[in-house]
Order: C-alpha cells, then sequence, then structure tokens
C-alpha cells in the first residue's frame, strides 16, 4: 500500500474528522472526558470539522493517504502540530483571529445541538489548567517547541508504521533547526514506549481528577538529533 504523507486540504477534512473520532474512541482521555450516556457522535464530528478547519490555518497539519486506494477521501492518520513560538514573540492577530472564530462557531455548535454532545466541561478545564500548569513547568526553551496537538492512526491501519511517518515530518524539520518537540500521552502503555523510540522522554506526570475518577497523561519532551540550537 502506497502511502503519502501530505499537508491536509480542505477535501480531506471529512476524512480527517472519522479518522479522529474512530481513533480516539478508546481513548483514556476521551472515557474520561465524556458522558457515554449524553455523548453525539454528529455534534462530536461538528466540533472535529471546525478543529480540523482551524488547523489549516494555524498548524503544521498532515494526512495519511494511501494514493491507489479506490476511496481518495479515505484518511489513514492525521497530525497536528502547533509551530514553535518563542517567549518574547506576541500572539499574531491572526492567530488571536483564528482562536476566536474557532470559540464562536463551537458555542454555535452548543445552541444548535443543545449542549456539548457529552462533553464533561468541568473535566475539559481541569485537564486545561493542569496543561497549562504542566507546560509552564517544562516549557523552559525560549526558542519554543513543536507540540503535537493530534497524532492518530485509524484503528484499521495501526501497526504499519503510519504514526511514525505522521511524527517524523515534523520532528525531522525539529532536528534541522535544533528545536524541542513535545506532546502530551494519554496511554502509558504501548504509547510511551513507541514514542520513546522516536527520542521522546516523560518529564512530568500530568493528573487530572473529578469524583474520584482519574485520567493521566504523560508530558514528553524529544532534544533535536542534530541541527545547531537557533
Amino acid at each position: 500500500m502506497p502511502v503519502e504523507i501530505t499537508p491536509i486540504k480542505h477535501e480531506d477534512i471529512p476524512g480527517a474528522a472519522r479518522c479522529i473520532q474512530n481513533a480516539f474512541s478508546s481513548d483514556p482521555y476521551f472515557k474520561w472526558a465524556f458522558d457515554p450516556s449524553n455523548y453525539n457522535k454528529n455534534r462530536n464530528i461538528s466540533s472535529l470539522t471546525l478543529r480540523c478547519e482551524w488547523g489549516i490555518q494555524n498548524a503544521l497539519f498532515y494526512v495519511a493517504k494511501d494514493s491507489d486506494s479506490q476511496e481518495p477521501s479515505r484518511v489513514l492518520g492525521v497530525s497536528m502540530w502547533l509551530p514553535p513560538k518563542s517567549a518574547n514573540e506576541p500572539e499574531s492577530w491572526s492567530s488571536l483571529l483564528g482562536s476566536y472564530l474557532l470559540w464562536f462557531k463551537q458555542g454555535l455548535l452548543n445552541v444548535q445541538h443543545r449542549g456539548r454532545g457529552g462533553l464533561i466541561y468541568r473535566r475539559y478545564q481541569i485537564w486545561k489548567r493542569s496543561q497549562a500548569e504542566a507546560q509552564r513547568e517544562i516549557w523552559t526553551d525560549p526558542n519554543g517547541y513543536y507540540f503535537c496537538n493530534i497524532v492518530v492512526v485509524h484503528p484499521e491501519e495501526q501497526g504499519k508504521g503510519l504514526g511514525r511517518k505522521l511524527m517524523e515530518i515534523v520532528t525531522d524539520q525539529a532536528d534541522k533547526e535544533g528545536r524541542r518537540c513535545y506532546l502530551e500521552s494519554s496511554r502509558e502503555e504501548p504509547n510511551v514506549e513507541i514514542y520513546g523510540k522516536m527520542g521522546f522522554k516523560v518529564l512530568r506526570n500530568m493528573t487530572c481528577e473529578d469524583n474520584g475518577e482519574k485520567c493521566d497523561l504523560y508530558c514528553m519532551v524529544r532534544e533535536p538529533l542534530q541541527g545547531d540550537r537557533q
């Protein structure tokens, strides 16, 4: 199967959203943050679609596809990376506007679907606070980090090396620039070991807890393998 890793296009978004949804259906964070009795699959797809639209403009966003497939819209894997930002670099107006529009459109979805589709919002807030605390502690490099915000492979395509390819398209760039990379994994096994083989090391465990239910995430950083630090 000849697989191509390419920047996402608008016509890839429906397939990318479905791929993310399928891959995250068994994710520990997903199970902790969403109420299965109120989960709305269509609302979730709409939210992921908005996130993908935002990512085209604001992130390094790639899809893995079978170039010989008779289903050209089928996406096998997705990776979305936030570009590094130096400590002294202010947020650009375009970035601020993009974040505001994403927030506004998500609010419209809440009205349209009469809720957040099963997302337990207080748990989302717990996670965001914990994430901000972890990043303040770990992100000490003034040159910033490539942040792997999403990396998923469709469950039917896992174990074929697609995840590594989706990672390496940015980690190779980071090596050339001499920059660090960062990610958060909600699975200790097998993810921590897999990422470890790509050069990532766990620097901090992040525990999110609500009403006695916990979700553990592993904050990992990768040092550049070559290149001069900028």
